[in-house]
């Protein structure tokens, strides 16, 4: 899947996880916990995720602080 990834971006589940490669619930784990960041809600059940949020959890990965 290829993702065009902006800071201004919104981002739905799928294209978030072909960026991070974790399975769905563990990225819902680390939502509630704050490793991975909170969606903003599109609609009544529609979530998606800023593209800035999602570049500075790759950035983290990419520094290796990514379990911090």
């Amino acid at each position: 899947m290829h993702v065009n990834l902006t800071e201004n971006s919104l981002l739905r589940l799928p294209q978030v996880l072909a960026l991070i490669p974790v399975s769905r619930s563990a990225w819902w784990a680390g939502c509630k916990s704050g490793r991975f960041p909170k969606p903003v809600k599109i609609g009544p059940r529609t979530s998606a995720w800023k593209g800035s949020d999602i570049l500075a959890v790759l950035e983290k990965i990419t520094n290796g602080e990514a379990g911090e």
